[in-house]
């Protein structure tokens, strides 16, 4: 079980990342935390695993806890066994084994005597059974040293298990591995991931944001039922208050109309009596005095239901303020666009594919693109952009309109300026302050658009990159992704969905996420062996 108790957080030097959070995790159970790109959500994480300190609260922990990093540049350098944590106790058995009788090493092994066998059906069970213990981390694949920690969970056996984007570097098999181990496990489980096939695998969502944590008792799916839910009660309390503030600023105007009316009536009939001019003047200010103060008591009023209503747009999820509007490309539905005949590519010699690829990409088509990691995926889509040369066979392409957007966003210019790479896309000389508005639209406030491409985070480059299509007039014909979503967020990636579904063009997509293949519409697959 977990006690979180008043934990904060915050930068030297920054504002508090988080404060005061509360949180309970009951035994057993099984959670994830979600949140926007730069709430926490990792931090968190870090300091449940003890792997940071907070500025303050009281942290309970009942259990024995195995953390998965969702990095692994700290751990280059060590071995598969260090980073497993079974390297003292596989020493201590080999020296036991060989005849040695310190007390050292039966203390150090602790009566652990199938820790070699957990271990190999561990490795076995991720498909790493041809690891090498000794080996560094850093001679591994990103999806490889995912699974090492994975299988150090099984080896551990761990009461609290806390993952950190546990998918991100997984093909289709090594998901569905971790699926299966997630169901069965009977550990306690905390996931901070953007997976939703894994999100449906739990039964309690916690949402980190700026007002602290909010529970939702029920896996993803019913997660985003609520959040819809809302949302439209959220939109129905902004139309009210701008009935409000419409109605309250027509009062105003006809309730000062009506003094000014009276005001001057008034004033007529006392000239008309002939009251004395210190008189007049007297009058004249008690009226201005009136009127300021009637002025006051409304624009009091209206200033109230202002800031509610600003409170209330800040309030709306950023995905339904950012939309692509694509142009329709103009090439006709089930034009050839790429012909591949008879191709293959050789790494250390060896052919890629065991058999020779034969393929078509016709205009309209919406193509996933499907293999284990290594299979090729990447290498046939710099094949098919022309980035690489096929060792054998034919690629044949028409003249077309492409985009290639990979994982890490590599179009936006490391080196240009948030606002210098939007006015890039600028191919309808749209005014500067059009431009500037679209950024806002994007979540690009002015003090960001002096930024330079290579400080922005995953989500803000997808943001600005979506922000550069909607500016310009010419829609791709086709557009290939590479693993959009494995640094986004759950927002960012409903912000892509929701973009692409409204793409008509050519679509070439390498992903690991079936939820999002799925929202897009891919009606072809590719599958690479």
């Amino acid at each position: 079980m977990l006690f979180l108790h008043n934990i904060s957080f915050g930068f030297p030097a920054g504002n508090l990342l988080f404060n005061s959070i509360n949180l309970t995790i009951p035994s057993h159970s099984k959670s994830a935390l979600v949140g926007s790109n730069g709430m926490g959500k990792s931090t968190l994480l870090k300091i449940i695993a003890n792997e940071i300190e907070p500025l303050a609260g009281n942290i309970n922990i009942q259990g024995d806890i195995f953390y998965v990093p969702q990095m692994f540049g700290n751990f280059n350098d060590f071995t598969v066994a260090e980073c497993l944590k079974i390297d003292k106790k596989l020493d201590a058995l080999q020296k036991i084994t060989n005849g040695e009788v310190d007390e050292i090493y039966f203390e150090t092994l602790n009566d652990d005597w199938d820790i070699e066998e957990r271990c190999q059906n561990a490795l076995q069970y991720w498909k790493l059974e041809d690891l090498d213990l000794n080996q560094t981390l850093e001679s591994l694949s990103g999806g490889q040293k995912t699974k090492v920690f994975l299988a150090g969970i099984q080896i551990n056996q761990p009461e609290i298990i806390l993952l950190d984007e546990p998918t991100n570097h997984l093909d289709l098999e090594g998901r569905n591995l971790l699926y299966d181990f997630i169901e069965k496990t009977n550990s306690t489980i905390m996931i901070v991931s953007h997976d939703r096939t894994l999100l449906n695998l739990i039964d309690t969502i916690f949402e980190l944001s700026n007002q602290g944590i909010s529970t939702y008792g029920g896996n993803y799916d019913f997660y985003a039922e609520q959040k819809e839910i809302e949302n439209e009660a959220l939109q129905n309390d902004i139309h009210s208050k701008e009935r409000a503030l419409k109605k309250a600023k027509e009062k105003e105007r006809e309730t000062l109309e009506r003094k000014q009316k009276l005001d001057a009536r008034g004033k007529g009939k006392q000239e008309k009596s002939g009251v004395a001019r210190i008189m007049m003047n007297t009058l004249r200010n008690n009226a201005e005095k009136n009127s300021s103060k009637l002025k006051s008591v409304h624009a009091e009023k209206i200033n109230d239901i202002f800031g509610d209503l600003w409170d209330l747009r800040s309030s709306v999820r950023n995905a339904d303020q950012m939309k692509v509007n694509f142009n329709d490309s103009n090439l006709h539905s089930g034009k050839i666009l790429i012909s591949v005949e008879e191709i293959n590519f050789k790494y250390h010699e060896e052919n890629l594919w065991k058999e020779n690829l034969n393929l078509e990409i016709r205009s309209g088509n919406r193509i996933s693109i499907k293999g284990l990691n290594g299979s090729g995926k990447t290498t046939l889509i710099k094949l098919l952009l022309e980035d690489l040369q096929p060792f054998v066979g034919t690629i044949s392409k028409s003249d077309f309109q492409t985009i290639y957007i990979d994982q890490e966003y590599s179009l936006i210019d490391r080196n240009a300026t948030v606002y210098d790479f939007a006015e890039q896309f600028n191919d309808n000389a749209m005014p500067e302050s059009e431009v500037k508005t679209l950024l806002s639209r994007f979540l690009f406030g002015k003090e960001t658009w002096d930024k330079i491409g290579d400080v922005l985070s995953g989500g803000e480059r997808l943001r600005l990159l979506l922000c550069g299509l909607s500016i310009s007039n010419k829609a791709p014909d086709m557009i290939i992704l590479d693993e959009p979503t494995n640094n986004l967020d759950l927002q960012n990636v409903e912000i892509l969905t929701n973009s692409i579904k409204d793409y008509h063009g050519t679509l070439l997509v390498i992903s690991h996420d079936e939820v999002f293949l799925e929202q897009i519409g891919v009606d072809k697959e590719i599958i690479l062996q």
